[in-house]
């Protein structure tokens, strides 16, 4: 199987240059076009209709936005990765209504963004966890856990945003794990991003507090379909996990 091909659009070519040697290392992805504009990148993307794009947000030429509507104008379906140092929740949400299938706030390391192109750019592989008849496309099953969280206000830039996201991944593939959350999943995540199982906890409970003290609470009954929260209540870990991942099963994610 040949590599996976990348389009950077950053607003310099030595920032292009830099993230496009790290990419071209790797064995399965290489960067088959560069720009330093919005239009430029376009261009790039049009005709070489890449697997994955990474872009920036603030570009002269037309912005991330722009590369974005461009793309969805053309029925290009490559998988975009947005990069920016705004991470301001709204400027989240719009980038994910627009079709990006990831934001990553800046800085940024090249490994962490190499490893969110491998899930993204996975091929739809069915997986079939309990409950799974019809098994479930994991690209779509991550952005559709990523959704989920920016509706409720826990923005992407946080730890335990990213330790939330494979909690559920977890539930959905082995609903017995949440019987066990202390003892095999904190261990498990922190084992993944290389941290303390304590410190998941306390990640994942900060995530939490966020959304909450934001006043997201009806954004999350609204998602669920049940007034599950009320007030000041919150959930904790545990419940706020095993409520996402049943929400993935019982739609067939």
């Amino acid at each position: 199987m040949g590599k996976k091909s990348v389009v950077i659009v950053q607003d310099s070519e030595k920032k292009n240059a830099d993230l496009a040697a790290a990419i071209d290392s790797t064995s399965d992805f290489e960067v088959v076009g560069r720009a330093t504009d919005g239009a430029g990148g376009v261009k790039e993307i049009l005709e070489k209709k890449p697997d994955v794009v990474v872009t920036e947000l603030l570009l002269g030429g037309g912005d991330g936005f722009f590369v974005l509507d461009k793309m969805n104008d053309a029925g290009i379906r490559s998988k975009v990765i947005i990069v920016s140092a705004f991470s301001r929740e709204e400027i989240v949400a719009k980038a994910f209504e627009r079709g990006a299938a990831y934001y990553m706030a800046k800085p940024f390391s090249y490994e962490v963004l190499i490893q969110r192109m491998r899930e993204i750019a996975a091929p739809a592989e069915e997986v079939k966890p309990h409950g799974f008849a019809e098994g479930v496309k994991r690209s779509s099953m991550e952005e559709k856990i990523s959704n989920i969280f920016i509706n409720v206000g826990i923005p992407p830039h946080i730890k335990g945003y990213s330790y939330l996201r494979e909690g559920v991944k977890m539930a959905i593939n082995n609903p017995d794990i949440i019987n066990n959350i202390t003892k095999k999943l904190y261990p498990m995540i922190g084992e993944k991003y290389d941290t303390s199982a304590s410190k998941v906890e306390r990640a994942i409970r900060h995530a939490i507090e966020v959304a909450w003290n934001r006043g997201r609470i009806e954004s999350l009954n609204n998602i669920l379909g049940v007034k599950a929260y009320i007030g000041s209540e919150k959930p904790t870990n545990g419940e706020f996990i095993a409520l996402v991942a049943d929400k993935m099963l019982l739609e067939r994610a």
